[in-house]
């Protein structure tokens, strides 16, 4: 972490001109095998378009409230540093009737429908899929997203002492995101540029977020992000740990 990184976005930045070949994000779906590893450079360009759809198609402005209705997934990963980049506030697992804009898996649809602005649905399927048949009343990321720009440039400066994430109730500034998720590295074993996190925790709450993204990113570390994790057997488990060199485990 640079001194000059106030916000998440500022994170992703900062590992993009340190590394961008190395690995960030590697996430499980233990319930259908799906493996799939993100570089800082893949991730980073996954968030640049997730953002300019933001910015651009869903007009969302700094100070808007998106609610995020997804599970702990690298999709979700990506859609929290595009709200740090635009300078929306990622409510997670908030209230869709009180958000401007709603993005839901496919098991919340119903419940996004409470949201008057802007829905986009992600289908959550490997390789990032789109819905078979989209959802009647929302946008589909995947098929939204390919066409959108390489490169982010947010129309307005991005305050790191603006709200940035709502989890469990609780809200965070982004330079406050960054801080705390710093100070508690090493309780969750990121001891520095190199580590590797196994997180199966969820992320709907602050512990969940800082082991399976913040964490990390903050440290110049990895996550290996698990779901499902409940359904590997301990000695799965113990290969995967050995097979990923995970350093530190959170569950």
């Amino acid at each position: 972490m640079n001194a000059t990184d106030r916000t998440p976005a500022d994170l992703l930045r900062s590992a993009l001109s340190a590394d961008p070949a190395r690995p960030l994000v590697t996430f499980y779906d233990d319930a259908t095998g799906e493996r799939v590893e993100l570089s800082v450079a893949t991730f980073a360009n996954w968030v640049a378009k997730t953002a300019n759809l933001l910015q651009g198609e869903l007009s969302a402005e700094p100070g808007d409230r998106v609610a995020l209705l997804l599970p702990a997934h690298w999709q979700t990963a990506v859609w929290l540093l595009a709200c740090s980049s635009v300078g929306v506030v990622a409510d997670v697992a908030g209230d869709p009737g009180a958000a401007d804009i709603v993005v839901s898996g496919p098991e919340t649809l119903e419940a996004a429908r409470a949201c008057s602005g802007e829905r986009v649905a992600l289908a959550l399927r490997p390789l990032g899929g789109r819905f078979p048949q989209p959802p009647a009343g929302f946008a589909d990321y995947a098929v939204e997203v390919p066409s959108q720009g390489d490169r982010f440039m947010a129309y307005a400066p991005v305050d790191p002492d603006a709200a940035a994430l709502i989890v469990a109730g609780r809200e965070f500034s982004g330079a406050e995101v960054v801080e705390r998720a710093g100070a508690e590295a090493s309780g969750l074993g990121l001891t520095g540029p190199g580590s590797r996190l196994l997180s199966g925790l969820p992320y709907d709450t602050w512990e969940g977020l800082a082991a399976g993204l913040y964490g990390p990113l903050t440290t110049g570390g990895s996550v290996v992000l698990c779901r499902h994790l409940e359904q590997l057997g301990e000695d799965a488990l113990a290969k995967r740990i050995e097979s990923e060199r995970v350093t530190a485990v959170a569950r």
